[in-house]
Parts: structure tokens; sequence; C-alpha cells
């Protein structure tokens, strides 16, 4: 009796033995629809696999003619399902991602709206694929930025610190470099990304604690000039630059003046907006140059009206480029229906 009432407390004290036993539930036979299964059987273990294809007419909702899942806690992965032919399977975009379904396929006709990974970008600023009878047209390719940079050069006695390899890093990337022990930097810990191309890293140097130590600013002269940005901050032994409205800062915060009268290495200021010059665009009125700062949406007024209504196409810079809708009214603007990007000479 005591050793009985024993195994019950340590199942009820035990929750890794519950967690095994509730994750180990059979599933039922599957329910589908236009096809068949095998093999057939009323229930199925935890971990089972079966095999299934469908009837003329329809097609698996996985790549191939015929599909398999495998029960998983009491549930089919991934659920077996049979849908028409003119439907679509989901797609694999290198490099972007899209919305999935909620059914896990699209019918004839959907469209999906594809975004490439920080790095990359649109070919021909195309980012719309369309199911048309079974198969998906006009599908976006993800191209690396020319704005993104390759793995950084290496650099003698340094290893790269906080981030691991990457064959792509966009800009603006930020990798702070490390020397062996015995070994001192030289100029920048960090390295940056600027418009496709790394910045010099530092040089390390063994035998010094310190190769370039701080003097006061005034020993090094001229402050540097960076364009759109200016000193907000003398601290006597370093400088601290912030860039003009519209502008990002790109590289360090801080310049200092090393003791043999050379400055460290000054920061850049990016433009964070687009220039849309209307006067050269056919399809929206001509309204001059217009700022669109990045990450934002500005409604142009289309050159061309609707019967009723005046028609606008939605101009959106992302990452210094800004792409352009068709022109809808404002019923239609925000919808799916008025999302295909216009291909502008700009």
């Amino acid at each position: 009796m005591c050793v009985r009432y024993l195994g019950v407390f340590l199942l009820v004290w035990n929750p890794q033995v519950l967690h095994a036993q509730s994750a180990a539930q059979p599933c039922p036979a599957p329910s589908l629809n236009g096809g068949f299964f095998s093999p057939g059987q009323s229930a199925y273990n935890h971990e089972a696999h079966i095999s299934y294809a469908c009837h003329d007419g329809f097609k698996p909702a996985v790549k191939g003619w015929w599909g398999s899942s495998r029960c998983q806690n009491g549930n089919w992965s991934p659920n077996p399902q049979c849908i028409e032919e003119k439907a679509c399977v989901p797609l694999t975009i290198p490099n972007g991602n899209y919305d999935a379904s909620t059914v896990g396929w699209y019918e004839d006709r959907d469209k999906i709206r594809v975004r490439c990974d920080e790095g990359y970008e649109h070919k021909d600023r195309h980012n719309k694929a369309q199911c048309i009878n079974g198969t998906w047209s006009s599908v976006p390719i993800c191209e690396r930025s020319t704005d993104s940079c390759g793995d950084p050069p290496k650099i003698p006695h340094a290893v790269i610190i906080g981030k691991g390899y990457q064959e792509m890093f966009p800009e603006s990337s930020q990798l702070q470099c490390k020397c062996e022990d015995g070994y001192a930097a030289e100029g920048e810990d960090s390295i940056f990304c600027i418009s496709g191309y790394w910045t010099e890293g530092p040089t390390c140097s063994v035998g010094h604690t310190v190769t370039k130590p701080v003097s006061g600013v005034d020993t090094c002269g001229t402050v540097p000039l960076v364009a759109n940005g200016d000193v907000v901050e003398n601290t006597g032994m370093s400088l601290r630059y912030q860039c003009a409205a519209q502008y990002e800062l790109v590289g360090p915060k801080m310049v200092e003046c090393y003791s043999d009268g050379t400055w460290s290495e000054a920061p850049t200021c990016k433009a964070a907006y687009c220039s849309v010059d209307t006067d050269e665009l056919d399809h929206v009125k001509s309204v001059g140059v217009r700022l669109i700062n990045d990450g934002e949406v500005e409604n142009l007024e289309c050159s061309r009206h609707g019967r009723f209504f005046d028609h606008f196409s939605e101009s959106r810079c992302t990452r210094g480029k800004v792409t352009f809708s068709e022109c809808c009214n404002w019923a239609k603007l925000p919808t799916e229906f008025c999302k295909d990007l216009l291909l502008v000479g700009m």
C-alpha cells in the first residue's frame, strides 16, 4: 500500500513525467477531402508518419504530387490537405518573406506582397507575386543592396566580438574589434559599413598598452568638418558630433585628438530622406521637389483623375529610395488593390 501511494506521490510531484506522458498523445485518422492516405488506420501513435495523394482535379498543399505528415502530440504536422489544381502552395523567397496564409495555401488570383530582408532590396522594384492557374507569376527577387557590405576584411591579431559571421551586413552596421591579448588597438576599435564599404579598422600592435594617448583638442588644430553635421560638445579631450535634421549619424559619435597631432576617425551624416522631383514624374502633378523622411509615406496627387474623385499615388521612402503605388482614389488607396508598384525612371 505504501509503495502504491509513493508512486502516486512521485507522479504528482514530478512534472517532467507528467509532461512526457501528455506529450505522447496519439492522432486520429486525418480528414482528407479529395484524397487518400497510407497506411489507413483509425489511430496513429505519436511520431507516426503517413503519406497521402490527391484525386484528379486536386493536389497536395505542399510541393510535389504526394505529401507526408507526422503525428505530433495528437496533431498532424503539416496538416494533410488536398487543394484545387488552380490553387498555389506557399512560395520560398530567398532573402525575403511575406504574410503566410492562415489556411496554408492560396486561391487562384491571390496576391502576396514580398518584404526583403534587411540589406536586400527588390530587383526592378517589383514586390508582388500572383497565383494564376496553380502557378506563381512574376515572383519578386530580393537581391543584395548596393549599399550593404560583404564580410569585413580580416584584421591581423584581432577578432570581431558580439556578432557571428555573415556574408552580408546591412548599411550602417557596426562591428566591434578586439585585439589579441598582448596587443593594443591603434585607431578606432569599431568598423562601419558605409555605402557598400567598410571603414578602416584598428591596427593591433604588440607590447603597448596605449599607442596613441589622447591629447587636448587644441593640439590637432582645425576641427574635422562633417558635411550636414556639426560639433555639439567639446570636452577639451574629444568632440561630439550631431547631424542636421533629416540626416543620421554613421560612425563614431566622439572624435579624439591623439598626441601625435592627428584626429581619430570622424563620422558621416547620411541623408535619412528621399528627394522626389515631381517635375520628372509623368503620373503625378508637378509640385516641385518634395522631401519624404525615411520610413514615411506621402500621397501625391496624380495627373489623371477618376470620374468622381481625385486620384493619388502613395510614395514611400525606404533607406533613401522611393517607390510609388498605382494611382487610386481615397477609398482604394489603403487597400491591397492599390499596392502594385509603378516603375518610374528616378
